[in-house]
């Protein structure tokens, strides 16, 4: 059995509900994951601001505009009246439980309730209309094995046992339907596994089930080389090792939320990443397995601030690096790249909200230059250092790009540039022209 996640753009309409449908009614027997309807987590996270601004007026204005958004969706979705009427009750249901939460007290665990109902509304609606076509379908609901332990880490034993126990619930279905994003903490209230959590869910589905392969829905006909955005002729890379996807998950393809691919690496089950829009392309395939001595995809991560701490008691001092990360450590702000000398240390953040009590503690050991409206550009791919020539390749790229820092060596998969975010786009097409396109 196969895992399949659709993201909110894959079911942003009622054609593109029946446009899934289609996909996953192909004989084998599949777990889908379904994300909220594009712009609906949007919109609840509206409705909450209003309810903490304690403003339900305009709050219940959002949800009317809502409701109606959705009977139309059920209009356009449904061909009998049957299930019309069955998904508007169960709809409704919901948006009534929504407004219940404008007569009283609002607060992040109230939030969080109402930021589910967008998972719980598209499983709803999806689980209909397969059955609407005759399609032996169960829904399994995520708030009965999706659970996070007191470190709101994944529990992945307690969802290994009460999945499979829903499953055992439902044995024969052809599809079963599940919501992403979503889940309960380790104190049995309703939580989320944060932005881009569906992927996450489908990765620890896919674990917990032993499934054969991952597979990532989304508008993209997979990891692309470069950013298209800015660059011409990007194309999709057929395959990534799982550290590889990371790096360029985190420094900025969008594709894919950089945590989700974790229990599927351990547990050494491949994702595949699909365009739900054009099927028939192949898509990225990321596994344990590496394409050696090739350089795979460049990406790029944009409001970047970097901090040099020139000190001339760090000469021959030990202790004084220590003392420099414990105070970006206090403020809990994580650091992306790093270069040292001997006398001083520059480093790049990307959360600037403590940046001037950090600037302050820093200038007890020394002088501090901040450079903001940075971008870190990533190079991944096998760079080993023992192939020769790949970071020489890159830094050719570069030439005529004023580069702030470079990191090279910290893993065996990236060489990292910072420049000025004026530069990015000139930079990521230059990259594309040496490493891939062969213009030099």
């Amino acid at each position: 059995m196969k895992v399949l996640k659709f993201g909110g753009t894959s079911v942003g309409s009622a054609q593109r509900i029946k446009n899934v449908a289609k996909l996953i009614t192909n004989g084998e027997q599949k777990l889908v994951v379904l994300s909220a309807m594009a712009g609906t987590t949007n919109i609840l996270v509206e409705i909450s601001d209003y309810l903490y601004k304690k403003n339900p007026d305009g709050a219940n204005e959002v949800i009317n505009r809502l409701e109606t958004q959705y009977r139309k969706h059920i209009n356009e979705l449904y061909s009998t009246e049957t299930y019309k009427q069955k998904t508007s009750d169960a709809l409704k249901a919901q948006f009534e439980f929504i407004r219940s939460y404008t007569k009283d007290l609002f607060t992040l665990f109230e939030e969080k309730v109402i930021l589910a109902q967008g998972e719980l509304m598209s499983t709803c609606m999806m689980t209909n209309y397969l059955q609407e076509q005759g399609v032996k379908v169960e829904l399994l609901p995520a708030l009965e094995f999706m659970r996070t332990d007191k470190n709101g880490e994944p529990d992945p034993v307690y969802i290994k046992e009460k999945l499979n126990a829903q499953l055992d619930l439902h044995p024969g279905a052809d599809i079963y339907i599940t919501q992403g994003f979503i889940c309960r903490n380790a104190y049995g209230e309703i939580d989320n596994l944060q932005r881009g959590g569906s992927d996450y869910t489908a990765s620890l589905i896919g674990a917990a089930i032993h499934t054969d392969e991952i597979q990532i829905w989304t508008d993209i006909d997979g990891m692309h080389n470069n950013d298209p955005r800015f660059v011409n002729h990007t194309e999709p890379v057929p395959r990534l090792q799982f550290e590889e996807a990371a790096e360029l998950a985190y420094f900025g393809a969008k594709i894919l939320h950089p945590t989700c691919i974790q229990p599927a690496k351990y547990a050494n089950i491949p994702v595949r990443l699909l365009n739900t829009m054009d099927p028939s392309v192949s898509g990225t395939l990321i596994s344990n397995d590496l394409v050696s001595d090739t350089i795979k995809a460049v990406a790029a991560k944009d409001n970047i601030t970097a901090i040099k701490i020139k000190s001339g008691r760090m000469l021959l001092a030990y202790g004084f690096l220590r003392k420099v990360f414990e105070i970006f450590e206090s403020y809990q702000t994580s650091i992306d790249m790093i270069c040292t000398s001997e006398v001083g240390v520059s480093v790049t953040i990307d959360n600037t909200t403590h940046l001037n009590e950090i600037i302050d503690d820093l200038k007890k050991y020394g002088t501090v230059t901040v450079d903001k409206n940075m971008c870190i550009i990533c190079v991944v791919g096998d760079l080993e250092w023992s192939n020769v020539g790949f970071e020489a390749n890159a830094l050719d790229a570069m030439r005529d790009i004023p580069v702030r820092m470079i990191s090279f060596g910290g893993s065996n998969y990236n060489i990292s540039f910072l420049v000025k975010e004026e530069d990015k786009k000139r930079a990521l097409q230059s990259l594309s022209n040496h490493l891939f396109n062969n213009k030099i």
